[in-house]
């Protein structure tokens, strides 16, 4: 049974006429009746409307070989060699929540990397333009407003990991999608791609030219005081182009994550979990190493190289303990 005849049915059992259907979920008549004569078919927000309104699974509906109705199963049970299964409804909540949280993931992002600009400026004021406000002032002001707006986005990534704990094992542990579920999740990534890569072209454009106003300023020898003005314009750009790039690859990341490709694929995942003490062990070792230095000598200003540098390596190290482990 195709699902155009379980709608129909369903509907039927129900004892509801199409136009009673159609003001249930929320459309025209002439849709439901496009859907049970096969000539098109609901999109993933009716299909979980109509599998919550008939008390049946979207496996129910999705499933054509299906001919009885089966009680919907657990979200955990077990499907083949004993792998999670993920239903319909555990997998458009999981979009939904990522999709969402992207944008304000991206937003402190941006604003980490913002953090710094009153900071700066406020130390130019106060060095080439007197009588505005005092260096000690400027500094005192920059720092907290720094130490406020990193602060808050940490809280804010805290509150959004809280939030997707419930979501952990599609990350790490590799599962079963119910029948059907991937068609959808690959329709939706699909009508998600055309903006995801307009972002990221558009997010990788602004961190090349962001760089540009600084140059061209320096370049024709204007006041110290408007080249710190382009470094604060440089600041504002990437923060932009960040944020858009952050926000295509989260929504990306979902569904990769839901397909269980790229990097969340079954290979990846269990190397992922070969790799979880690596990450650890080497970033204290950089935070040792970050202190000792800039204790000794006193150089703060110039030390904090040692953060971009030891990212850089990072993959270096991963790919070193990973050759390291299959020898």
């Amino acid at each position: 049974m195709i699902l155009a005849e379980k709608i129909m049915e369903l509907r039927k059992k129900n004892g509801w006429s199409q136009e009673e259907l159609a003001f249930q979920v929320d459309v025209s008549r002439q849709s439901v009746s496009k859907w049970e004569s096969g000539a098109s078919i609901p999109d993933l927000e009716r299909i979980l409307k109509l599998s919550q309104l008939f008390g049946v699974s979207t496996d129910y509906l999705l499933k054509e070989e299906l001919e009885d109705l089966p009680a919907a199963l657990p979200e955990n049970s077990d499907g083949e060699n004993g792998r999670r299964r993920i239903t319909m409804e555990v997998a458009s909540e999981f979009m939904e929540n990522k999709i969402k949280a992207s944008k304000k993931i991206a937003g402190a992002v941006s604003a980490c990397i913002l953090s710094p600009v009153v900071l700066i400026y406020l130390g130019a004021l106060s060095q080439f333009k007197e009588n505005v406000i005092s260096e000690g002032m400027a500094g005192g002001v920059g720092v907290v407003v720094l130490l406020l707006i990193v602060g808050l986005s940490t809280v804010f990534f805290i509150l959004n990991g809280m939030k997707m704990e419930a979501y952990e094992h599609l990350e790490k542990e590799t599962f079963q999608l119910e029948y059907g579920v991937e068609a959808v999740v690959r329709k939706k990534m699909a009508q998600y791609e055309g903006i995801n890569r307009l972002y990221t072209v558009t997010g990788v454009f602004l961190c090349i030219i962001s760089v540009c106003p600084l140059l061209i300023a320096s370049s024709i020898g204007v006041s110290e005081y408007i080249q710190t003005i382009c470094l604060l314009l440089l600041f504002v750009v990437v923060s932009a182009g960040v944020f858009l790039i952050i926000v295509a690859g989260e929504k990306k990341s979902c569904f990769h994550i839901l397909l269980q490709e790229g990097d969340y694929s079954e290979g990846k995942k269990v190397e992922k979990k070969k790799n979880d003490s690596v990450p650890a062990i080497y970033w204290c070792i950089v935070t040792a190493v970050y202190l000792g230095i800039s204790f000794l000598t006193e150089g703060w200003g110039k030390t904090w190289i040692i953060w971009p540098s030891a990212a850089v390596l990072y993959g270096a190290v991963l790919g070193i303990a990973g050759a390291l482990r299959k020898d």
